[in-house]
């Protein structure tokens, strides 16, 4: 056994040897819920290129940029802990059905405001805490759902890779198509084709056929049962220590994408378009890395694939801070989405087949909350820095502090590269 580290007895491991690459999409719930969120995240992208660019051409400020993202993460401090319990007690495909609804009607009212010429910048700012909040009941019951929508365990770990190629796959196609259709056709296209994305998703939902959620067996308060996963995760090492290189990695190095429109436009002066390709390359290195991820199911020591991400995303962002070349930058950002999904796709598929079914719900939510949760001060954080001492200084300065969490982790925690999830 590996530092202790057991496998939960419903999760058996992969048969012959390995998984393949999609083993998941055998499944029709899973399938119908790949092709849908797949669109839905397209819209999503697209959407996200336009809001920062248009903040960007209203403002002029860097510290806006990052304000904007600090409302749209913010609401998460506070709902994501009991959201996880609440995703713990009632249908999941319910709870995401009115959190999806509610993300389209974000996008369709920003949508009217752009179209009519009287957007302003505390209309986005709004718009982007009430999807922050939505995403709050979103994000635990969307990380817990393969569960219900993967009928043999043993394809589960496929399964989570997937949804981050998913993710990716969104990652790639949407911020190209996006740059394209906000210097063509202007940003209200790119908010209203985001709307429309969502009946994917939600269509999908109600297509599945899942069976009947069970009742709750355990009648405690939310904060009892909020508690009792923190515990969890203060009891069990290897998770407590994913959680914070995870809280590390977002604070300091993910903040970066707060800042691509300053890059594209003072520092590589590459417009629209160019902003669509930077964030666009980001994605193809994250899709690289979650098929590297889905095809390494069988791996054992998975705290190897962990740490290596850890390690390759800051090193490139730090080449990346310091690239005056486009096509450098295009190329060091690839690595950087390769190393960040490598790192966080690792994480996730440890920590879900460590915790058990009836804490999964509220334990991801922490995780997930490590990641929102620490955007808005990582925001916030980079934006100031970039408005006093420019962009470089400040990815650099986040790159830095992540590379020596990962180190700090590689040194003096060599157990994590002994990291197996084995059968007990």
């Amino acid at each position: 056994m590996k530092i202790g580290v057991t496998q939960p007895s419903c999760i058996p491991t992969s048969r012959g040897g390995g998984l393949t690459t999609f083993a998941a999409l055998r499944y029709r719930n899973y399938r119908l819920w790949f092709i849908g969120q797949a669109l839905s995240l397209m819209g999503t992208w697209m959407q996200s290129v336009a809001q920062g660019w248009v903040v960007y051409q209203i403002t002029g400020s860097r510290f806006a940029l990052g304000a904007i993202s600090f409302a749209n993460t913010i609401p998460t401090l506070f709902l994501m802990l009991p959201a996880g319990a609440v995703a713990d007690r009632v249908s999941r495909r319910t709870l995401l059905i009115w959190t999806q609804t509610a993300m389209m009607l974000c996008a369709f009212i920003l949508t009217a405001l752009t179209a009519a010429g009287v957007l302003q910048v505390w209309h986005v700012a709004v718009l982007a805490f009430a999807l922050g909040v939505a995403n709050s009941f979103d994000a635990p019951a969307r990380q817990s759902l393969a569960v219900e929508m993967v009928e043999d365990r043993r394809d589960l770990m496929n399964a989570i890779a997937l949804n981050s190629t998913m993710f990716n796959l969104g990652r790639v196609v949407g911020p190209a198509v996006g740059g394209v259709v906000l210097a063509a056709l202007g940003p209200a296209w790119c908010f209203g084709l985001n709307g429309v994305s969502f009946l994917a998703v939600i269509g999908a939902l109600l297509g599945m056929r899942l069976p009947p959620h069970p009742a709750p067996t355990s009648r405690e308060p939310l904060t009892q049962q909020v508690a009792a996963g923190l515990r969890y995760i203060r009891t069990n090492g290897p998770v407590r220590l994913i959680i914070l290189l995870l809280g590390v990695s977002t604070l300091f190095g993910f903040s970066y994408s707060t800042l691509m429109p300053a890059y594209a436009v003072d520092v590589l002066r590459v417009g629209e378009t160019g902003l669509g390709l930077l964030t666009t390359s980001v994605g193809v290195g994250a899709l690289a890395g979650s098929l590297t991820v889905a095809s390494l199911g069988h791996v054992r020591r998975k705290g190897r694939l962990l740490l290596a991400g850890s390690c390759l995303f800051p090193t490139a962002l730090l080449g990346f801070a310091f690239s005056r070349s486009f096509p450098l930058s295009l190329a060091l950002l690839a690595a950087v989405g390769f190393g960040f999904v490598l790192q966080n796709t690792t994480s996730n598929t440890i920590v879900q087949m460590l915790v058990p079914d009836h804490l999964r719900g509220r334990v991801m939510a922490v995780y997930t909350l490590t990641f929102f949760g620490t955007m808005p001060f990582g925001s916030l954080l980079v934006g100031s820095i970039a408005q006093v001492l420019g962009p470089t200084v400040a990815v650099a300065i986040g790159a830095a502090a992540t590379l020596a969490c990962a180190l700090w982790i590689l040194l003096a925690q060599p157990a994590m590269l002994r990291l197996a999830v084995e059968p007990s």
